[in-house]
């Protein structure tokens, strides 16, 4: 089993405590995080490859092409109004709220999911996910399932078979294996989305797999120290449940990824059912996918921190920004705007952790202000701009989000949203431990070293 070891060098970073590890407990370790973990040793070269959209100076004008393709970004997703949005902290609450919904399914179930696996009952009782979804076709439920090749590798393949068996309809996205390639093999190119969408009423999207780890107890009771390994840790990460007219925009992005891997035909369902009551929260949901020149939720985020008036709060799973993004992070606090990171301080990608760290110099500088998160593995991806644009979804603030995995983002404009999260992440930020420039600074060789060494491979991350 890997583990995850405690850099003493890093900055800010409490001793970790020996053994306390969860002992016994066999979990099922999780694929390295989206597709580089598979990737970095075998496929290094494929990094010169990425690209990396750019932006005017002024969100909103210039001549280059960025302006153009941030308007392009803007219409794909506009804004939608008349949705409920509840946001769901932790994962256990998210697979509680995808169990819910799908064991009062009646016509559809279609999940997209980078990590497929067949997790347990949130409950504690009641059927496995994979056995509930064979429950739900045999009622006659259609079920419809995208998982990523890479991510659910280590999905027992029986497992699929079972649901394929049971009538499910599974499509693997951009197979790692060459000789199964649909079209031209593409293994850097991989689906971190997160849709669930049931009955075409009721729709999820977040930061949560389908995966053991957050199978894992959270809190008080926590067994294991993330710094011991990850397999056992608690799992820190957000979804959002969405009712309205925002659910006809994730079941579209669904479908369009089905067509374009070449799904097949499906039977005639209530696919598209009219919203039920409205609700009060706005939605823009971006479908961003890299590999088709669509990174549009980079250039919506990118364009919400350049225009920010007051604060921008961001948390992320893996923190390995573009050029661009630190320096319009830097410009805004420089500017006056209140900027505060939410970093992890352990992570299942170590190299990832490395080059994070890197990248603190002109943020600090500016004034910045950053915290890592050492009690759990943080893997929430949201961002909160002036209290009122607010995003909740699979996007990391890294590379790979920006030039090569199709990721689903939801923006939820409003106070009401941003409160909640704000609220959320100061709550763990409470508990992190702060980085000061300072520290920084006086990192040691080991550490200068890690960081050095991971830029290499660092538009893989």
């Amino acid at each position: 089993m890997k583990k995850v070891t405690a850099d003493p060098e890093a900055p800010g970073r409490r001793p970790s405590a020996p053994g306390r590890g969860a002992a016994g407990r066999a979990v099922r370790r999780p694929i390295a995080r989206r597709s580089c973990g598979a990737l970095l040793l075998g496929l290094p070269a494929l990094a010169a490859c990425a690209s990396v959209p750019e932006l005017p100076a002024a969100a909103t004008g210039g001549a280059d092409g960025g302006a153009p393709l941030l308007r392009e970004a803007m219409d794909s997703a506009p804004a939608l109004p008349g949705n409920t949005a509840a946001i769901l902290f932790g994962g256990r609450r998210v697979f509680a709220a995808l169990f819910r919904a799908i064991e009062a399914a009646r016509d559809h179930v279609n999940l997209e999911f980078y990590i497929l696996q067949d997790v347990g009952n949130p409950g504690g009782a009641g059927p496995s996910l994979f056995d509930l979804l064979r429950a739900k076709l045999a009622q006659g439920v259609a079920v419809t399932i995208i998982y990523d090749s890479l991510g659910s590798a280590d999905t027992p393949r029986a497992a699929l078979a079972s649901l394929r068996a049971a009538g499910a309809n599974l499509l693997s996205f951009n197979p790692a294996n060459p000789l199964e390639a649909r079209g031209a093999w593409r293994p850097n190119a991989r689906n971190h989305r997160k849709i669930a969408v049931v009955d075409g009423r009721v729709a999820g999207v977040g930061g949560v797999n389908l995966d053991s780890v957050y199978e894992n107890p959270c809190g008080p009771g926590a067994a294991a120290d993330p710094a011991d390994g990850t397999d056992e840790a608690c799992w820190a990460d957000i979804g959002v449940r969405l009712e309205g007219p925002a659910v006809a925009a994730l079941q579209r992005l669904f479908f369009e990824t089905w067509a374009k891997q070449g799904g097949g035909p499906l039977p005639a369902r209530d696919w598209f059912p009219p919203p039920g009551r409205p609700g009060r929260t706005a939605v823009r949901v971006f479908g961003s996918a890299p590999g088709q020149g669509k990174p549009y939720f980079y250039l919506a985020r990118l364009a919400a921190i350049m225009e920010a008036k007051r604060s921008i709060r961001l948390c992320t799973g893996y923190f390995v920004p573009t050029r661009r993004e630190i320096e319009e992070l830097a410009r805004a606090a420089r500017r006056g705007v209140d900027v505060r990171l939410l970093l992890p301080g352990v992570t299942d990608t170590p190299v990832a952790t490395a080059a994070q760290r890197a990248s603190y110099g002109p943020l600090l500088e500016a004034g910045v202000r950053i915290v890592e998160v050492t009690d759990s593995v943080l893997h929430a991806k949201v961002t909160v701009v002036d209290g009122d644009w607010s995003a909740v979804g699979s996007s990391n603030l890294d590379r790979r989000s920006v030039a090569w995995n199709d990721e689903v983002d939801a923006v939820l404009l409003g106070p009401e949203a941003a409160a909640s999260l704000e609220a959320a992440m100061a709550r763990v930020a409470a508990r992190a431990t702060p980085v000061t420039l300072e520290g920084w600074r006086q990192r040691g060789v080991g550490q200068r070293l890690r960081e050095l060494l991971s830029w290499p491979v660092t538009d893989l991350l």
